[in-house]
């Protein structure tokens, strides 16, 4: 069983949830354990929020840059892309693009990409060949409820 699905949304704090919901009800349509799928759309709404914060070309936060969210249910396996036309991660001194940062235990922003690591089996954050602005993918081994309807063979 392959799903896959592709939004292209405002850079509006109103757009996370939205794509945060379509992904927890495919999820839960197609019977993917309900830890799994939290996991997942925490991750994204992680990702989406740095688009919507970060992802604009102009650097000031104009909210009619549009990012582009996809999702790829395929076999056992969940990948998750948000890409947006920002100015992409710079790498600071010693460290790759999207490298974690050091966070002041007490700041209350930069943790994201840090969250996304931690929920995500494999991650990949960097941009794409040619184009402007930063990519963030991951995924994750999906698990299955016993009563799923739509479990790959």
């Amino acid at each position: 069983m392959s799903i896959w699905w592709s939004l292209h949304l405002r850079r509006e704090a109103a757009s996370v949830p939205l794509a945060r919901r379509l992904l927890l009800g495919t999820m839960e349509t197609a019977g993917v354990d309900p830890d799994i799928s939290f996991d997942l759309s925490v991750a994204l709404t992680e990702a989406c929020a740095n688009a919507v914060e970060h992802g604009g070309d102009d650097g000031c936060g104009d909210p009619s840059q549009a990012y582009r969210v996809t999702a790829y249910l395929d076999g056992e396996r969940c990948r998750i892309e948000v890409a947006d036309t920002g100015p992409g991660f710079e790498a600071a001194p010693g460290r790759s693009p999207g490298a974690p940062r050091p966070v002041p235990a007490d700041a209350e922003h930069g943790r994201g990409l840090c969250l996304i690591r931690e929920l995500a089996d494999h991650v990949h954050i960097g941009g794409a060949p040619g184009r402007p602005g930063a990519v963030v993918s991951f995924d994750k081994i999906l698990k299955w409820r016993e009563d799923a309807p739509l479990v790959a063979v």
